[in-house]
C-alpha cells in the first residue's frame, strides 16, 4: 500500500480514507505494509507502517500535500533553496521506494491518488505484480472543472493505464475517469468510502465553541462547513448564498473549520460581502474541535464544485446534523436523505438553507432519516469489495 498521508499527520480526508480501509482489510486477514514519504508515530498496530524516506512531517508538508498538485519551493533570503519541492518529493519517494521493498514480501500493489503514481509503476516494472490504482481524487476535481496541471493528468493517465484495475470512490469519479482519461469502464470499479459508527464514541458536554452555544441560547442558529479552504471545495459559493440567508434570516453565524490557499481570498469576501460579524473562520482543526464543529451545526453545507466523495457529510449526520450537498458530490450516491443543490446556484443554496432554518420538523426528519442511512454503512463493506479487486487482479496476472 503506497500512500501520501495518515492520521495523525493528515491535512484531509485522504489518510482518514486510508487508516479506516486499511484497519478494515486488516480485519479480514489482509497483511499490509504501508509506505509513507515520512518519518512518524502514528500509534498502528494492526499493519506495517515505513517511511520510504528518513524526514520528518514538516519537510513533506512545506512542499505540498496530497491536495496540491503544483511545485511549491521555497527559499532562504539568500536564494537558496529550503528543502525540496513537491515533484522532488515525488522522486525521492519513487527512488526510495524501489530500493525498500523486496518484491517477495507482496501479491498486489495497492496506490492512492497521483503522489504515488510513479513509485507504483515503478514497483509494478520490477516486480511484475498486479496494480490497483485508487482515485480518490483526479487533477479534474482538484482544478475545479479544469485542465489543471498538465504533468499531474499524465502522471495520472500513465498510472490508470499501466494498472490492472482502477478503483474510483464514486460512480462521478469513474465518469470523470472514462471521458478525461479515457479509461475502458470494464477496468474501474466503483468502491465508496463509508464510515464506521459502531464503537464511535459521539462527544457530549460542553462544546469547544462556547460563543457560538450562547448565540444559539440567544435565538440564533449555526450553519457549518469543514474542509479544506480551495477553489475544489466552493466555499465563495457559500458565501455569497449566505449573504441571502442573513437577508432573510439575520440570526444566522456560519463556522467555517478549516485551512487552505483560498484562507485570506475568503475572508476578505465575507467583508466585502458584510458579512464578517456573521461568519466564524476557525483555522485548522482535529479531534473534538471538528466534532463539535458537526454538533453545533443546525445545518452542514458542503458546496463542492466537484467532490468525489465526500467523508464529511457522513461524519456530520453521525453527529446530529442534517446536510446539504452540491450535486458533484459523490457521497449523494449512498446517502439519499441529503438536500442537494448545484454548486452554482447560490440562490437555490440559500432557499433550502433558509427552509431547513425555519421548519424544525424537516431538520428533525432530514437527520433521522440521514442517521438511519449512515448507521447501515461499514468499512467491511469495503473491504470485501476491494479483497474482491484483489482477488480478480491476482487472477488476471496469473492468466
Amino acid at each position: 500500500m503506497l500512500g501520501w498521508e495518515l492520521p495523525p499527520h493528515n491535512s484531509g480526508g485522504l489518510g482518514v480514507a486510508c487508516y479506516q480501509m486499511c484497519r478494515a482489510l486488516a480485519r479480514q486477514g489482509v497483511a499490509i505494509q504501508f509506505i509513507l514519504p515520512y518519518t512518524a508515530d502514528h500509534d498502528i498496530d494492526f499493519m506495517d507502517v515505513k517511511a520510504a524516506h528518513s524526514q520528518n512531517v514538516a519537510a513533506v508538508q512545506r512542499a505540498g500535500g496530497a491536495y496540491d498538485s503544483w511545485d511549491y519551493v521555497q527559499f532562504t533570503k539568500t536564494g537558496n533553496k529550503l528543502g525540496h519541492g513537491l515533484f522532488d518529493q515525488q522522486a525521492i519517494y519513487e527512488y526510495n521506494v524501489e530500493r525498500l521493498i523486496n518484491v517477495d514480501e507482496f501479491d498486489i500493489i495497492h496506490a492512492h491518488d497521483w503522489m504515488t503514481f510513479r513509485a507504483a509503476m515503478a514497483l509494478k516494472r520490477k516486480s511484475h505484480k498486479p496494480l490497483i490504482v485508487h482515485i480518490h481524487a483526479t487533477e479534474h476535481d482538484r482544478s475545479a472543472g479544469k485542465s489543471g496541471n498538465g504533468l499531474v493528468r499524465e502522471i495520472e493517465y500513465q498510472a490508470m493505464t499501466m494498472a490492472d484495475r482502477v478503483v474510483a470512490v464514486s460512480q462521478a469519479t469513474k465518469d470523470i475517469i472514462i471521458r478525461e482519461y479515457k479509461i475502458p469502464p470494464a477496468k474501474i470499479e466503483v468502491v465508496h468510502n463509508s464510515i464506521d459508527l459502531d464503537g464511535q464514541e459521539i462527544p457530549s458536554g460542553m462544546n469547544i465553541y462556547h460563543y457560538l452555544d450562547t448565540m444559539k441560547d440567544h435565538g440564533y442558529q449555526v450553519i457549518s462547513n469543514v474542509g479544506r479552504l480551495t477553489i475544489q471545495k466552493g466555499l465563495s459559493h457559500l458565501l455569497e448564498a449566505a449573504r441571502l440567508v442573513i437577508d432573510q434570516q439575520p440570526n444566522t453565524l456560519f463556522l467555517i473549520v478549516g485551512s487552505g490557499d483560498q484562507y485570506q481570498e475568503l475572508v476578505t469576501l465575507a467583508a466585502d460581502l458584510g458579512i464578517g460579524r456573521n461568519v466564524l473562520f476557525a483555522g485548522f482543526q482535529r479531534g473534538k474541535a471538528v466534532d463539535d464543529a458537526y454538533r453545533v451545526a443546525d445545518l452542514f453545507v458542503m458546496p463542492s464544485v466537484s467532490e468525489p466523495f465526500g467523508i464529511t457529510p457522513l461524519e456530520a449526520t453521525a453527529h446530529g446534523a442534517p446536510a446539504l450537498v452540491s450535486k458533484q458530490s459523490g457521497v449523494r450516491e449512498i446517502i439519499r436523505n441529503l438536500l442537494v443543490v448545484d454548486y452554482w446556484d447560490t440562490r437555490e443554496m440559500a432557499n433550502q438553507i433558509v427552509a431547513v432554518l425555519r421548519s424544525k420538523p424537516l431538520k428533525d426528519t432530514l437527520r433521522q432519516l440521514s442517521q438511519a442511512e449512515v448507521k447501515s454503512l461499514s468499512w467491511s463493506q469495503v473491504a470485501d469489495k476491494l479483497n474482491t479487486v484483489y482477488d480478480q487482479s491476482a487472477a488476471g496476472a496469473a492468466s
